[in-house]
Formats: C-alpha cells, sequence, structure tokens
C-alpha cells in the first residue's frame, strides 16, 4: 500500500514553485538572449529596462507587453491557500486553475503573437492591429512556464491522482510536457504538410494519392518488374535486422555473463566499436574491402577469373553494414536481462532432472523475453531510421529514411511528400510496438526480489556454447577487418591510387601549434571536436535521467492514459533523424519558441531522440525487479523518491550504462537530424566529415572518424568505472564460467 505522505508536505513545494514562477518573472530576461544567459553580457546592456533584456515585470510596468501581465498575477493567487491542508478540496482545485490557466495564457500568447504582431488573421480582426511584437521567450519564460506546470501537478496529486504521490504526478507531468513539446508538437507540424497542395492549400485527395502510390507499395519485385515500392525494401531490411542483431545480441551477451571464453574482453571491446563510429564510415570500410574495386572482390575475381560485379550496394551490404553497427545496442540491452536471470530458479530445474539444455530453453530463455522483445524493436526502429549507411550503399535498393531526404533537399523540395513517407514508417513502427506487447503478454518476468540469491548460474550445453563461440568469432574477425581498413586508410595518402603511408591527413585536420597568444588550435577539425564533445556530455545525463524515469513510471506506476504515454515517448525513435530534423526547424525557426541555429536545439535533439533507448533498458531490466523492493522501502517510511533513488537505480547499473552510452555516442556520431540544425558557430563532426567527403578528401574524413573512435572509447570507460556493476547472487572465484558481469565489471 502506497506510503501516505505528511499533511503539510505540500506547502514547501507550493512555495518553491512560486518562488521559481517569480524569479523567472522578476529577475530574468524574459526573452531569448543572442548570446546566451551565460555570457552574462545582458547585465550591463540595459538589464532590467532595456526591452531586449527586461524580465516580465519591468516590461509590463514599462507599458510594454501588457499580455504578460496576466502571468504575474496568476502566480501569487496560491498564497491564498496559506495555512489549509492538503486534504482540502480546495487546495487542490485551486492549484490546478491557476496551474491550467497559467499554462493556457502561456501559450496562447506565446503562439498568438509574434514577429509581426498577431499570428492569425481572425485575430487582427477581433483585436486591431498590435502596436508591438514579441521574440522567442528566453529564460524567464522558461522558469514561469515550469511554474505552472509544476503547480498543476501538485493540485493534481492534492485531489488523489496515483495515491496523491506528488513525485509520480510531478514526474508524469514533467515527461508529457517535455515530450508534447518536444517531440508530439514538431512532428505534427511536419506532418501537417502532408496534406499541403502546390498551390499552398490543403487537400485530402493529395494526400490519399501521395500516400497509395506504386513507389511507397509497388511490388515490381516479385510480378516481373525490377523493383520494389520503398515501404517494402525498408520493412523487409528492418526484420531481418532486427532478427540478426537480436540473435547475435543475446549470444554476445551469454558469453560475456555465462562463458569463460578468453576472447570475453575483446568481444566486449568490439561489440561497442560499431555504435561509436559514425555509420557511413563502416560502409565506406565495406565498399573499400568488397566494393567494385574493393580489395576482396578483386582478389576473389583474379583468383577465379571472373568478372568483379557491385554485389554488396543494395540489400546484402545494408545487411552487412547495419548488423555491425546495431548489434552493440541489442548487446547493451541483453547483458543485463541475461545476468538477471535468477540462479536459483535454473539450479531448481537442474535439481527436478533438467539437463542443461532443457534448463536454457525452458527456463533462462523464456525469462529473457522481455529483453529479447525490446531488443528487437530498437533493432527494427533503428533500421527503418537509419539514413547513413543507405546513403552510401543502398544502391537502387531504395529506403524510407532517404527518400525522405531526398524530398526535403533534393530538387522537389516537397515536404508533403516527405510527411507521407514518414507516416508510413510510423506505421510499420507502431506496428511493431504493438506485436512486442502482445508476444510478451501479461505474464511476470520478474527474477530479482528483495532476499539475496546464493546461487549460480549453470554452465551452457557445451555444443551450444561452440556454436555461439564460433558465431562471435566470425563476428570478430569480420570487424577487426573492417577496423584495420579503417585504420588504415586513414594513413593512406589516396586510396586507389596512391598507397604510399602519411600522416598528412591528422595533421591537416587535428595540427596544434603556438602563436603570439599561447597554444594554438590550428587543425580544421577542432572547432567541430570540442563543439561536438561538450554537446554530446551535456546531452547524455539528461537522456539517461528522463529516460530511466520514464521506465519507472511505466512500469511501476498505473495512470491513466499509460498506453498513450508510452508510445509518446517512443515516438522520436520511430521517425527517421531527416524528418526530425526538418520538424525541428520547422517548429522552433519562429516565436516563440526560436532556439534554431543554437547549442540548445542540438542538445534538445539529442535527448529526445536518443530517450527511448533507456526507456526499453530501463523497462527491460525494471521488469525484472520485484516490486516488493518498493513496497518495503514505502512500508519503511521512505517515499516514492527516495525508493526511486536508493532501491531501484543502484539496481539498473546495466541499464543506467546503456543509456549513457547511447545517448553519449549517438550525439557524437549522428548524421541526418543535424544536417539541418548545425550552424556556422555550432558545427558537430559529422557535418564536418560529410563535407569532407562531398569534396572527395577521404583521408582526413576517415582520420576524423577514426580520431573520434579512440576519443570515444575512452569517456565510455570512464562512464563505466563510474557507473560499476550490480552484484545479485553469490561471485565465484576470478575467472569463473559462472562469473556475472555487467559492461565496465573487468
Amino acid at each position: 500500500m502506497r506510503q501516505v505522505q505528511h499533511q503539510s508536505a505540500f506547502h514547501p513545494t507550493v512555495i518553491l514553485w512560486m518562488m521559481v514562477g517569480l524569479s523567472g518573472f522578476v529577475l530574468l530576461p524574459w526573452y531569448m538572449l543572442d548570446d546566451g544567459l551565460f555570457s552574462f553580457s545582458w547585465v550591463s546592456d540595459g538589464y532590467p529596462f532595456d526591452s531586449d533584456v527586461a524580465p516580465a515585470l519591468f516590461l509590463v510596468l514599462q507599458g510594454q507587453k501588457m499580455w504578460l501581465a496576466p502571468l504575474g498575477g496568476l502566480l501569487v493567487l496560491p498564497l491564498a491557500l496559506w495555512g489549509r491542508r492538503k486534504n482540502d478540496p480546495v487546495f487542490g482545485n485551486v492549484l490546478i486553475a491557476v496551474g491550467l490557466s497559467g499554462l493556457v495564457w502561456f501559450f496562447a500568447q506565446g503562439y498568438g503573437i509574434s514577429l509581426r504582431g498577431w499570428n492569425a488573421a481572425f485575430l487582427t480582426d477581433m483585436f486591431g492591429k498590435l502596436p508591438e511584437r514579441q521574440f522567442g521567450m528566453g529564460w524567464g519564460a522558461g522558469l514561469v512556464g515550469s511554474a505552472f506546470l509544476f503547480l498543476l501537478t501538485l493540485g493534481i496529486a492534492a485531489r488523489g491522482a496515483v495515491g496523491g504521490d506528488v513525485f509520480v504526478v510531478s514526474s508524469i507531468g514533467l515527461i508529457v510536457g517535455l515530450v508534447t513539446l518536444f517531440i508530439l508538437l514538431p512532428i505534427l507540424k511536419m506532418l501537417g504538410s502532408a496534406l499541403i497542395t502546390e498551390d499552398g492549400g490543403y487537400s485530402l485527395s493529395s494526400f490519399a494519392g501521395k500516400f497509395l502510390s506504386l513507389r511507397i507499395w509497388g511490388l515490381g519485385c516479385i510480378t516481373g518488374g525490377s523493383r520494389c515500392g520503398v515501404a517494402w525494401n525498408s520493412l523487409f531490411l528492418a526484420v531481418i535486422v532486427g532478427i540478426v542483431t537480436t540473435l547475435l545480441g543475446l549470444v554476445f551477451a551469454l558469453i560475456a555473463t555465462r562463458t569463460n571464453a578468453r576472447f570475453q574482453k575483446l568481444l566486449r571491446a568490439l561489440t561497442v566499436l560499431p555504435v561509436i563510429t559514425p555509420p557511413f564510415v563502416i560502409g565506406l570500410a565495406i565498399i573499400l574491402l568488397f566494393g567494385l574495386s574493393g580489395v576482396f572482390t578483386q582478389g576473389w575475381a583474379w583468383l577465379f577469373d571472373i568478372q568483379p560485379t557491385r554485389w554488396v550496394y543494395g540489400l546484402p551490404g545494408l545487411l552487412i553494414a547495419q548488423t555491425l553497427a546495431f548489434t552493440p545496442i541489442a548487446f547493451l540491452v541483453l547483458i543485463g536481462v541475461v545476468e538477471g536471470v535468477s540462479p536459483s530458479m535454473e539450479e531448481a530445474a537442474q535439481t527436478l532432472r533438467a539437463n542443461r539444455w532443457q534448463t536454457f530453453w525452458t527456463v533462462s530463455l523464456p525469462l529473457m523475453r522481455p529483453g529479447l522483445a525490446n531488443a528487437f524493436l530498437l533493432g527494427f526502429i533503428e533500421s527503418m531510421a537509419d539514413f547513413g549507411n543507405p546513403l552510401v550503399l543502398g544502391g537502387n535498393f531504395d529506403v524510407l529514411s532517404t527518400e525522405i531526404f531526398f524530398a526535403i533537399v533534393g530538387a522537389q523540395y516537397d515536404q508533403a511528400q516527405a510527411a507521407v513517407l514518414a507516416i508510413v514508417l510510423l506505421v510499420f513502427t507502431l506496428s511493431a510496438f504493438y506485436a512486442q506487447r502482445f508476444w510478451l503478454g501479461k505474464k511476470s518476468y520478474t527474477t530479482v526480489a528483495g532476499k539475496g540469491d546464493a546461487g549460480v548460474h549453470p554452465p551452457l550445453p557445451r555444443g551450444f556454447t561452440l556454436s555461439i563461440g564460433s558465431v562471435a568469432a566470425f563476428w570478430l574477425m569480420l570487424t577487426v577487418l573492417v577496423y584495420v581498413t579503417i585504420l588504415y586508410a586513414s594513413f593512406v595518402k589516396l586510396w586507389g591510387v596512391d598507397f604510399s603511408l602519411t600522416f598528412g591527413h591528422y595533421i591537416q585536420a587535428f595540427s596544434v601549434g603556438w602563436n603570439e597568444f599561447g597554444l594554438h588550435w590550428n587543425g580544421s577539425a577542432w572547432d567541430s571536436f570540442f563543439t561536438t564533445l561538450w554537446i554530446a556530455l551535456v546531452s547524455a545525463l539528461p537522456t539517461a535521467i528522463i529516460g530511466l524515469l520514464t521506465a519507472y513510471l511505466l512500469v511501476r506506476q498505473r495512470f491513466a492514459g499509460k498506453g498513450a504515454f508510452e508510445f509518446g515517448t517512443m515516438l522520436s525513435f520511430a521517425i527517421p533523424g531527416t524528418v526530425i530534423g526538418v520538424s525541428y526547424v520547422i517548429a522552433f525557426n519562429v516565436p516563440p519558441i526560436e532556439i534554431t541555429g543554437t547549442a540548445i536545439i542540438l542538445i534538445v535533439s539529442f535527448i529526445f531522440r536518443n530517450m527511448p533507448v533507456g526507456v526499453r533498458a530501463g523497462v527491460a531490466s525494471m521488469s525484472q525487479l520485484d516490486k516488493s523492493l518498493d513496497e518495503s522501502s514505502l512500508t519503511l517510511g521512505a517515499n516514492s523518491f527516495q525508493t526511486f533513488i536508493r532501491i531501484i537505480l543502484p539496481l539498473l547499473r546495466p541499464a543506467i550504462l546503456a543509456a549513457l552510452v547511447y545517448s553519449f555516442v549517438r550525439a557524437m556520431t549522428a548524421i541526418s537530424a543535424v544536417i539541418f540544425l548545425v550552424s556556422a558557430r555550432y558545427d558537430l563532426s559529422t557535418s564536418y566529415i560529410i563535407g569532407r567527403v562531398e569534396n572527395n578528401e577521404y583521408g582526413i574524413a576517415i582520420a576524423y572518424a577514426t580520431a573520434l573512435v579512440f576519443v570515444m572509447l575512452a569517456v565510455i570507460g570512464c562512464m563505466q568505472m563510474i557507473v560499476g556493476r550490480r552484484n545479485i547472487g553469490r561471485r565465484g572465484q576470478a575467472g569463473s564460467a559462472n562469473q556475472i558481469q555487467v559492461p565496465g565489471g573487468g
């Protein structure tokens, strides 16, 4: 039963959020600053009386922006509740009214008034022409909006929602607000263009014609033609990639946790390498090896006296590249699930005379179903959304992500066509999402309870161990070959023409010198490198926090609209980065949220693009934690926040590591979204590398990518040491076949 909080618990929290809101209204600039808040240049720019840097209160006192005045009045209304108890219905009703009214007015004035005054003609007709305009909202507005949101959630909790748990209701409100603002709103604006006709109007028939076109749904490859539609191509590729990456991820997780294979450490390192490499670099290495002029293709043709072909371009090359790139994601998700299976349950099966294979097939594997389902879903969605590999290796095998890209940046510039293709992709992703839920059903997969587990995992069947070891060995050899090629190509003067070795590419990109001001980073890649590094580090932690908090709400809490809540948190992962980038430009290029060209839009896009990985990893791991852990903590007097911090999070270290690692490396290697979001001031590594590739400077591009790999390996190693590992059962001696480890555990 949920612990009932003290009667006075709401009053300090209400005061806190009132103070936050009033600080934003009275002290901080209301509108966006050119140099950012932390430059503090605004302090000397006429603050607080200059309209460009003035807080809302000073704008209103000067007779400007009078539409901001009601927000200040609403922020002080909760003072009327002083002395009332939280179980008084008036307490909750007033907070709900204040929070809801404040949010409605906050966004109404923001979206109603823009750079040209009223945003809609009917508002001009009703109220006349405005003498003033307003720009994008800044930090002051952000604090005020946040205050209204949490005052609303406090009121909802006071009315008894989710047992009156302040932490849970506030967390739900926070996630819903963020998802609505940074996922649903941009996507809806983008998808709204699917109805736009060539003359700028809206038409359902135009949408239907584009949605049902043979370019999308054609079956020519089956009926005798040369090609199938891009929808079928994407679906077939995604299903195959999802199955293959899930199976390989399970193989690697079993080897890492259930065997004493000598190459465990090498396997752990190499399973991470592909995901920390820009995707098109892996594709380029595959071309250098297996392309028309590739080393192996030419060698095979010479050895057997046959004509070399372009077999690697299309489905085969994409399958190889995506398998190399996305298997580590499955591995990171599954390793925590595999080690979380209770050793005592496996020992009990063997006590009942089950052999090793029966124990694994009937006990261990079924308990891994949440991890398997989540790994497949992530692999499926990653393949659907992948842009870099199809761009390099797609050939005539067209997929949805590249079609969307060319619809937007090509000569046609057809946003409506891009939106239609995005809707098709959403249909596939939603189908995979609900198929996963149907397969898991309502069965329980709990294996970690409140009491200690003194068991040890039984050995895997010998034949099975040899089989998965062979698969892992082949994967390791292929991965090593790809990365040796990448490393060697970074030192080659001009691949295919001049194979002499040189350090010139690294010197041009990363040279360092001295001048009259001291150390000078004069390499051409330094600016983009430092920008990418700090943005990736800043975005990693909130990505993990929001993802795991969302997982906690999904697994541990019951509330109305939970299905829609889960769908919203996964939506950004289902949309190609190309669409995310364009939708962000459309949504955030004009007031009230005007952040295009800033570092904020890059950080936000990384957080909400990568958040679903933290969600799925957290859901998979948390499904194995018995709810009695939470109930015991609550019974002993802890609240939900303390339980989450002290009990749940320490048992989610594999999920935390997966979220941190994935969010960091994806921010370092993202391509499709950032192409539209980078600016001259905030250029990222991938856009720099793409620029070199477009200029046929492959050596510099590969050298830069190689340097990124080593930097990311170092950062990931630090993350592993900080996160550590969780201990569940009895540990054997060092090197034991039954030793359970997580990434970073050694």
